[in-house]
């Protein structure tokens, strides 16, 4: 009797989770299956269902395209840069927010906004302010020209500024959410551990670098790690600045890479895109190991 009753319990619990398991299956398990048979697929055509061979080609073909070469070097650049930084000036912020009462809450609206604002809106603000026209050299120019510069066209222009703008873009972007999560971290400390540091004698820094950092360590492992993901899927970030054709304008992304594949102009070749879209999750998926492994280290639960 108690072995059929633990039976039914283990059933009652499995039909709770099918709901779950279904969906996760259906919208993650088989589309990651599926695209991982199409990448091995040569001359895949979407239309008659058919290929002529199985083989690496379609890797090749992608590791060898200079579209995505340079794809790869934009949002490697994109994570090296905007993640450490979006994370380390969020963490500044949400310190000095914890540290002031009046308008604390007035404050972390006004941050948090850029969160629940659309991206294009956001993008399009942020093209006004550095786009050059025959009309305007844009606000920014204008302030460069204040302290003695010369414009410079940061939507059409050099390389390095088109850059320069997209991070800035993506530290505008993700900022919020991590000042959100990094005040409730902080504010969740214990004060006992403050009031004992007071008592010693320790300094501020040697306080925040001794027991603040290693008690909201799990948030900022949290943060890095979903940092590293959302800049490797970049994509509308750079769409909103430098609209649809982002090959002609050096500015594409892996992600982007795999769209114009499938639906751009040089579009209609799903096994190219099935190739980039794996290489893509073996490169998040490696750093993310690497992630885990490094935090065992430095991460205190």
């Amino acid at each position: 009797m108690g072995k059929k009753k633990i039976n039914l319990v283990g059933l009652k619990g499995w039909l709770y989770l099918l709901p779950a398991i279904l969906f996760l299956g259906c919208f993650m398990v088989y589309p990651l299956i599926d695209v991982f048979v199409y990448s091995f697929e040569e001359g895949y055509n979407s239309a008659s269902q058919t290929y002529f061979g199985i083989g690496l080609y379609n890797y090749s073909y992608v590791l060898h395209d200079p579209y995505f070469l340079q794809a790869v070097k934009n949002t490697f650049l994109l994570v090296i840069i905007t993640v450490p930084l979006s994370t380390g000036i969020a963490l500044l912020i949400s310190v000095g927010l914890s540290s002031i009462k009046p308008l604390r809450n007035l404050f972390q609206t006004v941050y948090f906004l850029p969160y629940v604002t659309n991206t294009l809106a956001v993008g399009l603000v942020f093209m006004i302010l550095f786009k050059k026209t025959a009309y305007s050299d844009g606000l920014i120019n204008l302030l460069i020209h204040c302290f003695g510069g010369s414009s410079v066209d940061f939507i059409d222009g050099p390389y390095w500024a088109k850059m320069f703008v997209l991070c800035l873009y993506t530290i505008w972007v993700v900022m919020p959410f991590k000042i959100l999560i990094l005040t409730s971290a902080l504010s969740s400390v214990n004060e006992v551990y403050y009031n004992a540091a007071k008592v010693d004698g320790t300094s501020k820094f040697r306080t925040f670098m001794r027991i603040t950092l290693p008690m909201i360590s799990p948030m900022l492992f949290y943060l890095i790690i979903t940092g590293f993901i959302g800049a490797f899927k970049a994509y509308s970030d750079a769409v909103a600045l430098f609209g649809t054709d982002l090959n002609a304008a050096k500015m594409n992304t892996i992600v982007g890479y795999v769209y114009d594949m499938l639906y751009g102009n040089s579009g209609g070749y799903p096994s190219y895109a099935s190739a980039a879209a794996i290489i893509l999750f073996v490169i998040i998926l490696t750093i993310t190991c690497i992630n885990l492994l490094i935090s065992k280290k430095n991460v205190h639960y």
